[in-house]
């Protein structure tokens, strides 16, 4: 699934409503709440984290996190799974990717 955050990581996204909507579950508890985009923004893991490309045409596909551009909030990526495996991509816009959120037991 993918974090998303308020202001710090606290949900992460259970499914989309729609192309703005999408309902997000607290990872401190079992509540799901329906919420416009314009509340939450995709969270970026440290270099060498997994983020899922969500836009563009390796959408859907997980990466490794090489390098970030802050200065054109972009960042460069290595495909980590399937016949592209190892593809670097760069110039990816933060919007575009997410870090993966692993639930812990």
């Amino acid at each position: 699934s993918l974090s998303l955050a308020l202001s710090t990581p606290l949900c992460h996204l259970k499914e989309l409503v729609d192309k703005y909507t999408g309902k997000v579950r607290l990872l401190d508890a079992k509540t799901v709440l329906k919420l416009d985009q314009e509340f939450l923004e995709t969270v970026i893991p440290k270099v060498g984290g997994e983020v899922l490309i969500v836009n563009g045409p390796h959408r859907g596909h997980k990466a490794v996190l090489l390098g970030l551009d802050i200065d054109n909030f972009s960042a460069r990526v290595a495909i980590a799974k399937g016949p592209n495996k190892g593809l670097e991509l760069s110039a990816i816009a933060y919007e575009d990717i997410c870090k993966i959120h692993v639930p812990q037991e």
